[in-house]
């Protein structure tokens, strides 16, 4: 049975399909699953069995994302800067990582998810590289909802990337300096190929970006949880599109502006959200 088959959960039926049939959904959702650590020290365990249970948050987020029909969920897995960590915690989660890939790129596929990855990833372990290859391969043909993974993902990095691949196409006389405009930058991104998020969700209550996606989030809804990713479940999710759709996008228009170009009122979306939520 696909994801789509199956009945969604009683107590979660009406916000489901209120998000599901809305035409204020994201398109594109990126998380920064903070919080795994904290979540195993506040139960006297450690640091590795907060990352064990994050990866049920992933699935559920995934499966939700999907199922509600949204296009694209970037998830921040690891950045450049968890190369810092202790030796033996990143370890385990190459490890950890490797072990998702083979246990649900079936499931994936089944459900039309495609695969894909940005980061320096030519830094991760030689058996991971293969693993994410075998998996970005055997669902490049898929339609549904495309899942990124960052990994040794920096945004600074990309950027960086980015510019000198310019420089050198522009000495080279394929680019024009006064040609260069915003979507040139974005077009050397890793991320061209997605639209930039909507949705920026961020668990465990910290009040930053830390290094993710930082041109593209320039118009992107934040929206920080005090909850801890391994608790993060569709319930949360729901949560967090439910304030998403009630949000005014000016994208520097007025109010007024926005209110013409718009079909259904912020005032009625909330009135709705807020019954389905009793």
């Amino acid at each position: 049975m696909t994801w789509s088959q199956e009945v969604v959960p009683a107590e979660h039926q009406d916000i489901h399909t209120l998000l599901r049939d809305t035409e204020r959904l994201p398109r594109h959702i990126a998380m920064i699953m903070d919080g795994n650590g904290r979540w195993a020290q506040e139960r006297g365990r450690v640091r590795i069995d907060g990352h064990r249970e994050g990866m049920e948050s992933v699935r559920s987020a995934v499966k939700t994302c999907s199922q509600l029909g949204v296009r694209y969920l970037t998830l921040y897995a690891f950045s450049i800067e968890n190369w810092k960590r202790p030796v033996p915690e990143v370890r385990f989660l190459m490890s950890l990582l490797e072990s998702y890939l083979a246990r649900e790129v079936d499931e994936l596929h089944a459900n039309g998810v495609r695969i894909r990855t940005i980061g320096k990833t030519n830094s991760l372990p030689k058996s991971v590289q293969r693993m994410l290859q075998t998996a970005m391969d055997r669902t490049k043909e898929n339609t549904g909802l495309t899942l990124t993974l960052a990994l040794s993902y920096g945004a600074r990095w990309d950027l960086a990337r980015a510019v000198q691949v310019l420089a050198m196409d522009v000495r080279r006389g394929k680019v024009s300096p006064e040609d260069l405009t915003e979507e040139t930058i974005s077009s050397y991104l890793q991320t061209s190929y997605m639209p930039d998020p909507d949705l920026i969700i961020r668990t465990s209550g910290e009040m930053r970006l830390s290094n993710f996606l930082l041109w593209e989030a320039a118009y992107a809804e934040i929206y920080v949880t005090e909850q801890l990713w391994p608790d993060f479940r569709s319930r949360d999710l729901y949560r967090a599109l439910s304030e998403f759709v009630m949000r005014e996008r000016r994208f520097g228009k007025t109010s007024a502006q926005v209110a013409e170009s718009s079909g259904e009122s912020p005032r009625t979306t909330l009135e709705r959200i807020l019954h389905a939520l009793r």
